[in-house]
C-alpha cells in the first residue's frame, strides 16, 4: 500500500507544483504573500481553467510580474486587481462581480435549481394524484 502512495505521489508531484519561477519570488515575504494570494484569484487568459500562479503560459508569467510590480509600487490588493482587470477585462478574475451582465450569470444558478425543483415537486405530486385515482378504480 505505501508503494501505490509513493508512485500516486510522485506522479502527481508536478501537478502540484506551482508555475512560479524563482526568479519571480519578492525579497520581502509579507508582499511576496500577497501575489501569490492575488494570483490565486486571477484566472489565465490562456489556460482559461487555472489562476495565473499554477499556470506556466507565458501571459501568466508577465501577469504575475506585473501583480509584483504593482505590489512593490505600493498599491493594494484591490488596486492591483483593478489595474489587472482594467488591462484584461473582468473575464480574468475567477469571482467577477454580481453587477451588469455578470448579475445574470450569479442568478441563472439559483434561478435553474428553483425551477427543476418546482418541475420535480409537481412531476412527484403528478403521479401521487395519478396514484390515487388509479386506486379509486
Amino acid at each position: 500500500m505505501r508503494r501505490v502512495f509513493a508512485i500516486l505521489f510522485v506522479l502527481l508531484m508536478p501537478v502540484l507544483a506551482l508555475a512560479v519561477q524563482p526568479d519571480e519570488v519578492l525579497d520581502d515575504p509579507a508582499l511576496e504573500t500577497r501575489a501569490r494570494e492575488i494570483s490565486q484569484k486571477l484566472r489565465c487568459p490562456v489556460c482559461q481553467g487555472e489562476n495565473i500562479d499554477e499556470s506556466n503560459a507565458a501571459i501568466s508569467r508577465d501577469l504575475r510580474l506585473y501583480v509584483r510590480e504593482r505590489l512593490v509600487a505600493g498599491d493594494d490588493n484591490g488596486q492591483v486587481i483593478q489595474a489587472v482587470t482594467d488591462r484584461f477585462g473582468e473575464f480574468v478574475l475567477f469571482e467577477p462581480p454580481a453587477r451588469g451582465v455578470n448579475l445574470l450569470l450569479w442568478l441563472a444558478g439559483p434561478a435553474m435549481a428553483f425551477i427543476a425543483l418546482l418541475i420535480g415537486w409537481s412531476f412527484l405530486r403528478s403521479r401521487q394524484r395519478a396514484k390515487q385515482r388509479h386506486q379509486r378504480r
